[in-house]
């Protein structure tokens, strides 16, 4: 190679490949501040397409699961309801069957209706109650079913079908009975075995009315769980296509750094070529 005073050809290259180890260098301190492999397009345009891609589902699918989450505590509110109204028939009819005892006493009668009356009112509250998020779907005001997104493009529902649990949905309603041969109390024997009939009734239309919701409530709690795995499953596949391995960019950076060095001073050296050829004219 001709040296010359002009032009340093070893430092034009020296300078080169120090340029590109800082450029790596750079890219790959980057990585580990951010620990992203692929940040933009300009990294990686396919990859980070997809990525994007897989980011919009997964924003998606929190939509979706806040969905599945909101039906979740609606169904529990009401189950839990359901189950309490449940209980309180099972007491209403041990209260009528007592009544319906013809030997019973009219005091007697009188202090089941009375328990017979109060757990009437309490049954009403329960249903009129159970609401979550503004939302009741046993109080009977409405038969419209409510439908949970199910999917990121919003085309797929669960339904949660309403359930009337109040006294007039189960039977119980006063407006259901003409008095006084079939008044809704216990004060007679004829009223007290009505009250029975009726009530048996009211717990086979609950216990359905539970077993409904309760299978619905299952299909939610499942299609949530899986929603959740789906949310991991995409978590995972955008990390593996645009996060960086933490250990090799770390092994880099080092092996890099040390580049850097001794590019530098390969510069160093190259620059100090001239200086060579300025001695040669010392006498």
């Amino acid at each position: 190679m001709t040296n010359s005073v002009l032009t340093n050809a070893s430092a034009l290259i020296a300078l080169q490949n120090l340029n590109s180890t800082n450029q790596k260098l750079a890219m790959t301190q980057n990585r580990v501040n951010t620990g992203l492999k692929v940040q933009g397009a300009k990294d990686n345009a396919a990859t980070w397409a997809i990525a994007q891609s897989q980011r919009a589902d997964t924003g998606a699918l929190e939509a979706v699961k806040t969905s599945m989450n909101r039906a979740t505590s609606l169904a529990d509110v009401s189950l839990a309801a359901g189950a309490q109204i449940s209980d309180l028939l099972i007491e209403l009819r041990q209260k009528a069957t007592s009544a319906a005892d013809p030997s019973a006493s009219t005091a007697t009668r009188k202090a089941y209706d009375d328990e017979f009356q109060a757990l009437l009112i309490s049954l009403q509250s329960y249903a009129n109650n159970a609401t979550f998020d503004g939302e009741n779907i046993l109080d009977g005001t409405s038969t419209t079913a409510l439908d949970f997104l199910a999917n990121v493009n919003a085309s797929e529902t669960i339904t949660v079908n309403r359930q009337d649990m109040t006294r007039a949905g189960l039977g119980l309603a006063t407006t259901n009975f003409t008095a006084p041969a079939t008044a809704f109390n216990l004060l007679t024997p004829d009223n007290a075995t009505n009250a029975l009939n009726q009530v048996i009734a009211a717990l086979d239309t609950a216990s359905a009315n539970l077993a409904e919701l309760g299978a619905q409530a299952k299909q939610v709690e499942k299609h949530n769980i899986f929603v959740g795995k789906l949310m991991d499953s995409l978590e995972t596949g955008i990390g593996n296509l645009v996060d960086a391995d933490m250990a090799k960019e770390s092994a880099r950076l080092q092996a890099l750094q040390v580049q850097q060095q001794l590019g530098a001073q390969a510069l160093s050296i190259a620059n100090q070529a001239p200086q060579i050829i300025l001695s040669l004219f010392k006498g």
